[in-house]
């Protein structure tokens, strides 16, 4: 069973959020890459679980198939 993904942890820059390890920052156990993966809400801000809410739309055009 996976463990829970924290959705607005305290310190998310102490933790590589890369794999399900959540190493420290500084002792990358995981071997993945060279620098640590971010935590959504590093990146995207607090409200990151809710983002597909502010997705833009993609416009609805009718093409017309005729000649030119």
């Amino acid at each position: 069973m996976a463990k829970k993904f924290p959705t607005n942890p305290s310190n998310p820059e102490r933790i590589c959020w890369g794999c399900d390890l959540y190493c420290p920052a500084k002792s990358l156990a995981c071997g993945n890459g060279a620098s640590r993966t971010m935590h959504p809400v590093e990146l995207f801000g607090e409200d990151w679980d809710s983002f597909e809410d502010r997705l833009e739309k993609p416009i609805d055009r009718v093409q017309e198939a005729g000649p030119r």
